[in-house]
C-alpha cells in the first residue's frame, strides 16, 4: 500500500502525546534507570546530556568506535544534524534507546559492558505479588475447555500487564460481554481458523514486552503445543535491551524458571514443557538486529522476510510492533488493517493495546464515538486490538 498518502508521525508539536515523551516521559526514565542501578557520575552526566540534545539540541551520530555506527548511518542518512522532534517519531524514539544504552556502556569494554539498565524494572515486576495472583488464574485456566482456554489465553497476552482482570473475566461466560468492552476490534475467529485448517502450522511470535506480558506469552504458546494449534513456535526477542521493558534472551529464560519454580503443579508444568520446547526445537527463540533497528517493517532485510514467509501466522505483540507493522503515521483509523499490511510475507495477527497515535481498522461509527468521549482514547492503553489479515 502506498503510504506516502498519510504523514509521517514525528515530536515537533508541543503538548502533543510524542512530543510529551521525549520532554516528559524521558527524563523520568533517566531517573529510574539512575535511582534503580548505582552508576557512576559520568554515566549521570551522559544521560544528562542526551536529555539535553534530544529535547533542545540536533541529532548527533554514534561515536567513531561504535559496533553498530555503520548501520546507524544507514539507517539515518538523512536525520543527523537536525532537531530531535522534526524527524519520524519511530526513528527518533528508537535512537534515543540506543544512545541511553551508549551513555550508561552497555556496549562499552568497561564493568557495565552487558549490564541491562532495566533489568531492576523488569526483575521487579517478574516476581511482584500480581504474578502470583496471575498464576493463580492460570492454573484454573488449565482445568477448562481447550477453546476456552486458548481464548482466554489471547485475551491475557493481549492485554499484558492487564492480564489477570482480562482472562479471569473471559473464563466467566456472564461477564464476556464486560471482558470485551475495550477490544475495538476482534479478529480472534480468523487467527483460529487459520492455525486449524493446517496439519502442522508453524507460528512466529514478535515479543513485545518482558516480565508479566512476556509470561502470558509463553503460557500462550505453550497452550497452542500442547493443543497442536501450533507444531512448531517461533519466538523473536531483542538482541539487547531497547524500549525500557522489551524481552530478550535473559528474560525469556527468566519467565520459564519462574514458571519452573512455581509451587503449584500445573505452572510447574507448564515450566517444565517450555524448557522441553526449547530444547527440542517446538520453541524457538531467535533474534536480528533489525529488531532494534528505528524502521518500519516495511523496510525488513531480505533474510527476515524470508523467515516470516515460512510461518502459517506471524503475531505482533504489543504497540511498538504495531507502530512497525502498519507504519507510524497518521493513517485515517477507517483505513483497513488489510491494506497497511498487504506487503507482509505471512498471514498477521496484531495483538496490541493502544498507546502511541497510531490505529487503522476501526468502523466510522466507532471513531465517531470514541473521538466524541474527549478521551485521549489512542494513548491510554485503555483499549485494545487483534487484527487479523489472513489472505
Amino acid at each position: 500500500m502506498d503510504t506516502s498518502a498519510a504523514p509521517t508521525i514525528t515530536a515537533a508539536v508541543p503538548g502533543s502525546f510524542e512530543w510529551d515523551v521525549f520532554h516528559g516521559r524521558h527524563p523520568k526514565l533517566i531517573r529510574q534507570v539512575l535511582d534503580s542501578t548505582p552508576y557512576t557520575p559520568a554515566e549521570e552526566a551522559k544521560l544528562q546530556q542526551l536529555l539535553v540534545e534530544s529535547t533542545t539540541g540536533v541529532i548527533e551520530p554514534l561515536p567513531q568506535t561504535a559496533h553498530d555506527r555503520a548501520d546507524w548511518l544507514a539507517w539515518g542518512e538523512q536525520m543527523y544534524g537536525r532537531p530531535w522532534g522534526e524527524v519520524p517519531f519511530l526513528w527518533s524514539e528508537s535512537y534515543f534507546y540506543r544512545r541511553l544504552l551508549g551513555a550508561v556502556g552497555y556496549f562499552g569494554a568497561g564493568a557495565w559492558r552487558g549490564i541491562d539498565p532495566f533489568a531492576p524494572v523488569k526483575n521487579a515486576e517478574l516476581t511482584g505479588p500480581e504474578v502470583d495472583q496471575e498464576l493463580n488464574v492460570f492454573a484454573d485456566v488449565a482445568d477448562a475447555s481447550e477453546d476456552q482456554q486458548h481464548q482466554a489465553l489471547l485475551v491475557a497476552a493481549l492485554w499484558g500487564n492487564r492480564a489477570d482482570l482480562s482472562f479471569q473475566l473471559q473464563l466467566n461466560t456472564a461477564a464476556a460481554e464486560a471482558q470485551s468492552e475495550g477490544i475495538l476490534v476482534d479478529d480472534s475467529a480468523l487467527l483460529w481458523s487459520a492455525l486449524t485448517s493446517q496439519d502442522n502450522p508453524i507460528v512466529c511470535v514478535v515479543a513485545d514486552n518482558a516480565g508479566r506480558e512476556l509470561l502470558a506469552d509463553l503460557v500462550l504458546a505453550d497452550s497452542l503445543l500442547a493443543q497442536r494449534l501450533a507444531a512448531e513456535i517461533v519466538l523473536y526477542v531483542k538482541p539487547h535491551p531497547y524500549y525500557v521493558s522489551d524481552a530478550t534472551m535473559a528474560d525469556v529464560l527468566a519467565v520459564v524458571e519462574r514458571l519452573r519454580a512455581d509451587s503449584r503443579a500445573q505452572i510447574g508444568r507448564i515450566g517444565d514443557r517450555l524448557w522441553d520446547a526449547v530444547r527440542t526445537g517446538r520453541l524457538k527463540v531467535r533474534t536480528h538486529k533489525f529488531f532494534c533497528a528505528p524502521l518500519a517493517f516495511h523496510e525488513m532485510p531480505d533474510d527476515l522476510a524470508a523467515e516470516f514467509a515460512t510461518a502459517t501466522m506471524t503475531v505482533m505483540k504489543g504497540d511498538l510492533n504495531y507502530r512497525r507493522l502498519v507504519g507510524d503515521r497518521y493513517w485515517p483509523a477507517t483505513t483497513p488493517f488489510g491494506q497497511t499490511v498487504d506487503y507482509f510475507p505471512s498471514p498477521v495477527t496484531a495483538l496490541r493495546t493502544l498507546k502511541s497515535e497510531v490505529v487503522v481498522g476501526l468502523a466510522p461509527e466507532q471513531l465517531t464515538g470514541l473521538d466524541a468521549s474527549g478521551q485521549r482514547w489512542r494513548t491510554t492503553g485503555e483499549y485494545a486490538l487483534i487484527q487479523a489479515r489472513v489472505d
